[in-house]
């Protein structure tokens, strides 16, 4: 008798577990928008002559979800610096929400490498992290899109980390893919190094600063706000710039 009961509590605890693992992997994407605010794809900003071509690639944390106005994205606003310096500059966005870098590498390059890039921002991963892209794939993708963009471009590239994933990811999943963010973004700078292409790194900076409020963060708590892409902006900025 106290053997069957012994049984019924364990199941009960397994069925609880589960049920909490079911609804915390679900609450991930409860509020999750994907609505991009870029409608146009191509700006131009700055009069100047001396024009340089900046291709943004990525998934939405390019394409500026999380904000109504795609000029608040961190893409729009590194231009928008980049400009200030006497330059024409001629932004690109080859960003889609929900891309992975297989979609990135099956569906984006050709037509990044046909824009003739002289600047290419490279961040893609976290959809990779989320679906639980096993690491050696993601390495391989990244790597092919690396090599593509490095042998078929004349371009300054830079590829850009992957950074702290919402605030809104319940235990223990905060905890797993927090792992797997810093296992990719390992990958990421070891193909940096190798290719001798610039590492930005937005994650160290966001994991500290991004934790301190929720204003960094849209109202899905996934995406950054404006005040979080403009915190992005500047590191990125600054690492083109110096």
């Amino acid at each position: 008798m106290k053997k069957s009961y012994l049984l019924i509590i364990i199941a009960i605890i397994i069925l609880i577990v589960g049920i909490y693992l079911n609804r915390a992997y679900g609450h991930i994407f409860d509020n999750i928008k994907l609505a991009s605010s870029d409608a146009e794809r191509t700006y131009i900003l700055g009069s100047s002559k001396d024009a340089i071509t900046y291709v943004a690639i990525g998934d939405s944390l390019t394409a500026g979800v999380g904000v109504n106005d795609y000029k608040d994205s961190y893409p729009y606003l590194v231009a928008q610096k980049l400009s200030q310096n006497n330059k024409k500059v001629i932004l690109k966005d080859a960003s889609y929400p929900g891309y992975k870098t297989e979609d990135v590498k099956d569906k984006l390059l050709d037509e990044a490498i046909a824009d003739k890039p002289d600047i290419i921002t490279l961040l893609i991963g976290v959809n990779d992290v989320r679906s639980s892209v096993s690491k050696e794939t993601f390495e391989n993708n990244y790597k092919y899109i690396v090599d593509r963009l490095t042998t078929k471009t004349n371009a300054k590239i830079y590829l850009i980390n992957i950074p702290m994933i919402g605030a809104n990811i319940l235990p223990p999943y905060d905890g797993y893919f927090d792992s797997e963010t810093k296992n990719f973004n390992a990958a990421i700078k070891g193909l940096a190094e190798s290719y001798g292409l610039g590492y930005i790194d937005i994650y160290t900076p966001t994991k500290k600063e991004f934790n301190k409020s929720t204003d960094y963060y849209s109202s899905d708590l996934f995406h950054p706000s404006a005040k979080g892409y403009a915190y992005w902006t500047q590191i990125i900025y600054d690492y083109i710039n110096h």
